[in-house]
């Protein structure tokens, strides 16, 4: 996201004051907008020409933030359009009512310019990107054979930006993901399978949480436990990195979804999001789900110290509680057992400091 010039952003809100302090900022920094005064007029102002970006006051006389928002995602023109809501409400209850609505951030009045422009950059970036992946499939078929390695090579940078976004909003790093594509492409090399697999799950195997923008920084950083509430909401990122992923011909992008929607499904029909069992789970998920826990295991978190690899390999192959060996493919487990000093090796190659 180079040029801010070619990026134009709606200002939503029933205060004229609010406007135009919104506006003189965006402006500042070089973004193009547009205004209106409450819900209908937005909606009027999307429809004769879509922004790439919603500010959205909550609080407007007639049809409220929330409303716009509904409306929004209901048509299938518009709810690819990110919105930010812009709320004096600062309570939990709103928030789950704005991300119930379709809301991708949320913003408290008054308005720190600091975190406006780190929201405003970082939606307008994701956009970017999902407008790309959005256009995949027109983009191959035009494309001719020899064409090929390079529009891979193309693919492959985009799907590593993207993850790079997404890493932003959690603790996951760098570092993480690289481990991520080692483990899994040892482990699908260990089980046999062929080269086009073992590449495709290199570069699929690290989009696993990019579900997790669509999840508020409030709750992916809080410190504490979470409710039940937050915890509903932390798992849906399966099926919204699955949503950002789809219609696509790309096989790293085909892989990348199967592994973002099922990565947290369980061999013993325990997991999430659809309770699947045993081969009904895509092989590539299976051999992701391991290879997550045991990277989980061996890194720090505000929640747990990391574990050193023989108590990592000790969990994961005989259980502890919470993690049971009945939760993994058998078949992948076998592959685990054999290839964990390969697994050892690759996390201290790829060390947070290193």
């Amino acid at each position: 996201m180079d040029n801010p010039e070619d990026f134009e952003i709606l200002i939503v809100d029933d205060q004229k004051t609010n406007r135009d302090v919104l506006n003189e900022l965006l402006i500042h920094w070089k973004y193009r907008t547009r205004r209106a005064a409450d819900g209908e007029e937005a909606l009027a102002e999307v429809a004769r020409r879509q922004p790439d970006l919603i500010l959205l006051d909550v609080k407007m006389p007639g049809m409220d933030g929330y409303e716009v928002t509904r409306r929004l995602r209901a048509n299938a023109d518009t709810k690819h359009i990110p919105v930010v809501l812009v709320t004096s409400l600062n309570d939990r209850e709103a928030r789950l009512r704005g991300l119930d609505a379709g809301a991708e951030d949320f913003l408290t009045k008054p308005v720190d310019s600091s975190e406006l422009k780190a929201r405003v950059r970082n939606l307008l970036r994701l956009k970017e990107y999902s407008d790309f992946l959005s256009n995949h499939n027109a983009i191959l078929a035009h494309q001719v054979e020899i064409r090929t390695a390079e529009l891979n090579r193309g693919f492959r940078e985009t799907i590593m930006t993207l993850i790079k976004v997404s890493t932003y909003k959690d603790e996951e790093t760098g570092a993480h993901v690289k481990r991520i594509s080692y483990y899994a492409s040892e482990l699908a090399r260990q089980l046999g399978m062929d080269g086009a697999f073992s590449d495709a799950i290199f570069y699929a195997s690290p989009m696993h949480d990019v579900g997790k923008i669509g999840v508020p920084d409030a709750i992916l950083q809080k410190p504490g436990p979470f409710t039940a509430e937050e915890w509903s909401i932390i798992k849906s990122h399966s099926a919204f990195g699955a949503a950002m992923l789809e219609d696509s011909a790309s096989p790293y992008l085909v892989m990348g979804r199967e592994i973002a929607l099922n990565h947290h499904e369980r061999w013993n029909g325990g997991g999430y999001p659809n309770g699947l069992e045993g081969e009904a789970i895509p092989l590539s998920a299976r051999i992701m789900n391991i290879c997550d826990q045991y990277d989980a295991l061996r890194s720090e978190r505000r929640y747990k110290r990391a574990f050193d690899h023989a108590t990592a390999v000790d969990i994961i192959t005989k259980g502890d509680g919470r993690t049971m060996p009945e939760h993994f493919d058998p078949n992948v487990l076998e592959a685990f057992k054999v290839t964990t000093a390969k697994f050892d090796e690759i996390y201290g190659a790829f060390r947070e400091d290193s």
